[in-house]
């Protein structure tokens, strides 16, 4: 039997068959959960994706809507970037196809955050289109199985595990197929340990039969990460609102909501007199707060503060920030971090 034929006879007694994307199949509903799954767990992206199928169960309603809104329903998610790029897509979509999911290749492609698999895996799930797949499962069942030396972020590494991708990727059963070879790489062929003795593959895995699986695919060449260092402003008015910005629509935490960062050498008395024409009635420093992102990490000092006497109605004529009220919280997208010094705001308030 081929590689295609074991894998998915293992798939027809093992498979995920009921998943929220694979009922009422659609290029749309398929294209937004592979957008949501990138680096992501299933697990984790159900529920965001019933959410906002609920929502927006339409490439119409998704591109009809405000871009708050839809970073509203990722917060929590991470890699917002991908949000942005695909409400951005649906108004490509809404512009240039009539509304329709394209389900042409080239077309599918060239939409904002759509890269060569992720277009392959939408028409071949969606509409059963040959197609081959290499996302991370994908990359790690074929590294083993072939033994491919070296780390797949290397273009010549990836070029010859899209080779051993296109040549194992039958004609009948694409969908199936795809589905199997990402659930696989996510049940059996994991990571740290794999489950060689129940796999379908492991026959003429050269990687199982060097008793070298864990070695497949090479890691990232390790680096340190440089840490950047931000003092962020939970300030107050009289109402116990918090003051949020919105961040630029590029970079990092695009468009989201988030606190205002004081400059290194700036007091927050400073910036409240000249962002508000406000006085502080009183701050206090929580510890630091370390958040990861891939590049770097970040480490946030909160600086805790009260409005004195202000014209705090002025920041309503800015639309770049706002007062929010955090026990009865409006749409807004929030990175993780932001919803976290919230959450503790709010429950400090609560216990005072």
């Amino acid at each position: 039997m081929t590689f295609a034929h074991r894998l998915l006879a293992w798939y027809d007694r093992n498979g995920r068959r009921d998943l929220p994307w694979q009922q009422n199949r659609s290029p749309y509903r398929v294209w937004v959960s592979e957008i949501m799954l990138q680096q992501t767990q299933v697990a984790t992206v159900i529920p965001y994706f019933e959410r906002f199928m609920q929502r927006f169960p339409t490439v119409a309603d998704l591109a009809a809507a405000e871009l708050d809104e839809v970073l509203h329903l990722w917060t929590g998610l991470g890699y917002y970037a991908r949000a942005r790029n695909l409400h951005k897509a649906a108004q490509v979509i809404a512009a240039e196809h009539g509304g329709g999911f394209p389900e042409d290749f080239d077309a599918v492609l060239a939409l904002p955050g759509i890269g060569r698999s992720t277009a392959g895996a939408i028409l071949a799930q969606a509409v059963d289109q040959r197609y081959a797949i290499l996302d991370g499962n994908a990359k790690r069942v074929l590294a083993r199985y072939h033994a491919v030396e070296g780390w797949p972020g290397r273009p010549a590494v990836e070029k010859q595990l899209w080779e051993h991708a296109e040549a194992h990727t039958p004609h009948a059963r694409v969908a199936d197929y795809t589905q199997a070879i990402m659930d696989l790489g996510a049940t059996l062929c994991r990571r740290g340990r794999p489950d060689c003795t129940a796999c379908p593959l492991s026959a003429d895995c050269e990687a199982h039969r060097l008793r070298r699986e864990t070695e497949f695919p090479t890691s990232r060449p390790k680096k340190t990460l440089p840490v950047r260092h931000t003092r962020m402003l939970l300030l107050a008015n009289r109402r116990g609102e918090i003051l949020l910005e919105q961040r630029p629509p590029s970079g990092i935490w695009g468009g989201l909501w988030s606190l205002p960062e004081l400059e290194p050498d700036e007091a927050p008395e400073d910036w409240a007199r000249q962002q508000l024409g406000a006085g502080l009635r009183r701050r206090e420093t929580w510890p630091v707060l370390r958040h990861t992102f891939s590049h770097f990490q970040l480490e946030i000092t909160p600086i805790v503060a009260e409005l004195g006497k202000n014209r705090a109605d002025s920041v309503l004529e800015d639309p770049q920030r706002v007062w929010y009220n955090c026990a009865s919280p409006d749409a807004r997208g929030l990175a993780a971090p932001i919803r976290a010094l919230l959450q503790r705001l709010q429950s400090e308030s609560r216990q005072e």
